[in-house]
């Protein structure tokens, strides 16, 4: 990237200024380039200066012009200018812009790939819902995230595993089973109660009905326990069956499907808990095994053997953890969490920290809530949850593009409101609508070109001149920039608006510049620069998760 070519400039003439005495001699901070908000200050800017002023106690416009005087020419760069109050501001020369169009088209689609990662492995685990119950939008919003943050990562150089973990063991699988065993009962017209803990929602009768074609009434023969515990199977099972076709319509996959039940089986959790013991890290109180997390610097410590003998959902998780980072050895592991489990990031890292693992290789998302709207109207209750609005209603009503673009929309720690009847338009006010037409236009361009013979492979990208064109092209080549700041920062709310950015940019030059014109070698400049914008623009998509569509 042209922006770490210009960081390691400035770093360059940085040391060469402090060796001469020409600015003091302070500790070299991070030097960040970053893009002006306003292009007349050029491309690039630096505010390295106001940070040596600080630590050095000068004047930063000096210490920027000193600077500024040691940076070595680069053919890239046309300009380099200092601006108050310490700025060095980059301006790229045009015939490097115009260049790019032939960069983009002979990537192709691998066009924006940086090596960040160098091939470091990262684990993404997201959505990870109990399968006692169907998905909702929250859910929705969260697998979008990981499955775009895979895409992003994976293009940023890093190798990247998706996981689901299925939380099939514990109290509320338990009460799920009992549940269903209830509804199978009362299905077939034998009374019988409801437990306190247990799932109410419609789609559990659903589920007993589905049973009933299938198997008819066996299970009243056998025990309770025996009859809930098979019954509990077979609904799981359909369970993960409908969330795993749901997230499949939301354009979800997953590489592995982790059982919670496996830890028990494969010893993980025997083996953390011994771990634990033997660091000093748990203790017996109440009747109770706790983790000493205070020993940590938490505030309280935490149940992970309750006083009946079964394990909690922490130590489950603590194993599941232990698994993912000394078993299969993961460098990096991207949790996605509802907002529920905000509290449980800070004690997830001090168990992980008491079993000798870096805590900084653990990185939590936590996703805020989605609220839907129609319009002005709140939407509270679902046709058929009860008590939630379905992820799979929402694809229906308004289709997967639109569900994915909107949620990425907003930075996963910001509450969203969802407008279904925004996302349906096919107006300019849906900005998935926007950007897709984006593409759908240009593809109408080629054809219409191609129709006519005209070929963009002998434009001359010298021939693209006006502000419109230059504009355009120096938003196609901040592609990588962007995936290099979701990638650094796993937010990939950047892409939609990188997305609305580029087609606006494109949308102004179709208005500005006739693409086709009496001046074939022109048209087939331009021509050439409209290809180039299909790529970034169904590279930006794709990386989104969603279609590029050639007709609207």
């Amino acid at each position: 990237m042209l922006k770490c070519k210009v960081a390691q400039l400035v770093e360059q003439a940085v040391i060469r200024a402090q060796r001469g005495g020409l600015i003091p001699s302070v500790a070299l901070p991070q030097i960040t380039v970053e893009r002006p908000q306003n292009a007349a200050y050029g491309d690039y800017a630096t505010s390295l200066p106001l940070k040596l002023a600080r630590a050095a106690r000068a004047n930063p416009l000096s210490i920027a012009e000193e600077i500024a005087e040691l940076i070595v020419p680069i053919p890239e760069i046309e300009k380099i200018a200092v601006a108050p109050p310490g700025f060095i501001n980059f301006t790229v020369n045009n015939n490097w812009v115009v260049q790019q169009v032939e960069s983009i088209r002979s990537a192709g689609e691998a066009y924006g790939d940086i090596n960040l990662g160098r091939g470091s492995r990262v684990q993404l685990e997201f959505v990870s819902v109990n399968p006692t119950g169907p998905l909702h939008v929250g859910h929705g919003r969260g697998a979008v995230l990981g499955s775009t943050l895979a895409k992003v990562l994976t293009a940023a150089g890093y190798a990247v595993e998706k996981e689901y973990y299925i939380n099939d063991a514990g109290t509320q699988i338990d009460a799920f089973y009992r549940s269903l065993y209830a509804r199978y009962r009362q299905a077939l017209g034998t009374p019988f109660e409801m437990p306190p803990d247990g799932y109410h929602g419609s789609y559990v009768m659903e589920l007993a009905q589905e049973i009933i074609a299938e198997n008819g009434d066996k299970f009243l023969s056998w025990s309770p326990e025996e009859a809930a515990w098979e019954l509990g199977k077979l609904g799981l099972d359909k369970m993960l069956n409908l969330i795993k076709a749901d997230l499949k319509l939301l354009k979800v996959e997953f590489d592995l499907y982790f059982s919670e039940n496996s830890l028990y089986e494969g010893g993980q959790y025997q083996r953390v808990m011994s771990e634990l013991g033997e660091r000093g890290y748990t203790a017996e109180k109440e009747g109770a095994i706790w983790f000493v997390s205070s020993a940590l610097g938490e505030d309280k410590d935490n149940v992970l053997v309750r006083t009946n003998g079964t394990p909690t959902y922490f130590a489950s998780d603590i194993a599941y953890h232990y698994n993912k980072f000394s078993e299969r050895n993961f460098d990096k592991v991207v949790n996605i969490w509802g907002a529920d489990h905000q509290g449980h990031i800070a004690r997830m890292k001090a168990a992980i920290s008491a079993l000798g693992i870096d805590p900084d290789r653990l990185r939590i998302i936590i996703t805020q809530m989605v609220t839907l709207r129609r319009g002005g109207t709140e939407l509270k209750v679902s046709k058929r949850g009860g008590d939630i609005v379905t992820l799979r209603e929402v694809i229906d009503e308004v289709g997967t593009d639109a569900c994915r673009f909107f949620f990425l929309s907003r930075a996963a720690s910001s509450q969203m409101d969802f407008d279904l009847e925004l996302a349906k338009k096919q107006s300019v006010d849906n900005p998935v609508y926007y950007v897709q037409y984006a593409h759908a236009r240009i593809s109408s361009i080629l054809r219409f070109a191609q129709e006519r013979g005209i070929e963009p492979s002998y434009g001359d990208v010298s021939l693209l001149t006006s502000q419109a064109e230059l504009a355009l092209i120096r938003k196609m080549t901040q592609l990588s920039e962007v995936i290099e700041a979701v990638a650094d920062s796993l937010e990939p709310n950047y892409l939609p608006y990188y997305a609305q950015e580029l087609a606006a940019d494109f949308h102004g030059f179709y208005e500005q510049c006739r693409v086709i014109s009496p001046d074939r070698e022109l048209s087939a400049a331009r021509l050439k620069l409209v290809d180039a914008v299909r790529i970034v623009l169904a590279k930006t998509l794709h990386l989104m998760g969603m279609t590029a569509p050639e007709r609207m």
